[in-house]
């Protein structure tokens, strides 16, 4: 099967969320979509197959847009915990991919749930944490599953960098230290790419980070909770002409017109957890409502394992009970958050010259009940269902 076309054929493709295609069909070769159809003419080749899906709703793969799979292991504590380097605030050098391991269960248990792909990558204790890459859920080989690296340059406002270095004799332990560094970093990597451009000075690893940050090729990805926090984030992404995106953003619904006046996109949640510090008291699945009826782009997280990475889709269905409108939960966690992570040339919708990445479910995957009967990574059947309950 895995050099072989697969058809797939359902009542419902959901086909950059505009077209609705009843008795559709989707032609797949080497990893790639080629057409999308209500009606494909099968090649007469030995090595084509046939997927009738018996009318159910086949649609994008999902997409989690900031989380920690792999780098927070569950259930195994220090040992499997590299999510925070938290002896220094500023390590803009470090890499997601240097520290995920695909061998943990949450790479599973999203391909149970559809998702097939995730961006992954350092916590918020620190000022700057590092770089995130955008990778597909199933594989063993992190190499082999980068779609995108690095995807965003991880900051932090708020009460994490605070809280982490309290008691340390260090810096920050305000937010005006936290802005500050933040400031001073982006002063002095900016001169040595300028410096480095003009006359190849030697390479620094801690400054040649900020590259793509400043090429406007990734953006800054700023864990941000309240509101200062939020405005402060906005204030250095303006004065240093960067592209940012707002990741929680748990009091954006107080500030929604100004979110969308900033032009930056925001990522809501994880609001499937306890208020469970001082910044989140105001966090409400009723955020992404209020921020995409004001025109944000929006997504939603789990923020794994703050919330378990195959809630995705539940969160995104309490979004919309909340007031998110159903097409734009459909959105949020598709071809939203495929272009919030800069990787809609590949994924995030169905059509033709990007990747077989398809989940196939029984119903709304935002609904409780709901069960996925396939999840397809680059053109491979990765889950069937029906082959995970005879294996139990």
């Amino acid at each position: 099967m895995e050099n072989a076309a697969i058809r797939s054929m359902s009542d419902k493709i959901c086909e950059r969320y505009h077209t609705d295609i009843f008795e559709g069909s989707i032609l797949i070769q080497d990893g790639k979509i080629l057409e999308v159809s209500p009606r494909i003419e099968l090649p007469q080749s030995a090595d084509c197959m046939k997927i009738d899906v018996n009318h159910h709703l086949v649609m994008p793969g999902l997409i989690e847009a900031h989380c920690h799979m792999g780098i927070t292991e569950e259930k195994k504590g220090q040992e499997g915990d590299d999510c925070n380097e938290t002896v220094h605030p500023v390590t803009p050098m470090l890499r997601a991919i240097d520290a995920i391991n695909t061998m943990d269960a949450a790479f599973a248990d999203a391909v149970r749930a559809g998702i097939t792909s995730a961006n992954i990558g350092p916590g918020s204790a620190n000022v700057v944490g590092g770089q995130f890459a955008v990778v597909k859920t199933s594989g063993r080989r992190i190499d082999d599953l980068i779609l995108r690296f690095p995807s965003a340059m991880k900051v932090a406002f708020g009460e994490n960098p605070k809280v982490n270095y309290a008691g340390m004799n260090t810096s920050p332990v305000t937010r005006m230290a936290i802005a500050g560094m933040l400031r001073e970093e982006l002063v002095n990597a900016r001169q040595y790419l300028e410096k480095r451009d003009q006359d190849n000075a030697d390479q620094n690893l801690h400054y040649e980070a900020w590259r793509p940050v400043f090429e406007k090729k990734i953006p800054l990805k700023a864990h941000v909770h309240r509101v200062d926090d939020i405005f402060t984030a906005i204030r250095i992404a303006k004065e240093f002409d960067l592209n940012m995106t707002l990741d929680h953003c748990s009091e954006g619904h107080l500030i929604a017109e100004e979110i969308l006046e900033s032009g930056f996109p925001a990522i809501v949640g994880p609001d499937l957890a306890t208020r469970n510090k001082i910044e989140v008291q105001n966090a409400a699945f009723k955020t992404a409502g209020i921020l995409a009826r004001a025109g944000v782009t929006v997504s939603v997280t789990t923020d794994h394992p703050v919330s378990l990475i195959e809630s995705l889709p539940l969160c995104v269905g309490l979004s919309v009970k909340h007031g998110l409108s159903m097409e734009d939960g459909f959105r949020a966690m598709t071809i939203n958050a495929a272009r919030i992570c800069g990787v809609s040339d590949r994924i995030g919708s169905i059509e033709p010259g990007k990747d077989a990445d398809i989940a196939v479910f029984d119903g709304n995957p935002m609904e409780v009940f709901t069960n996925t009967l396939m999840t397809i990574i680059d053109g491979k059947i990765v889950y069937r269902r029906e082959e995970a309950d005879q294996s139990l």
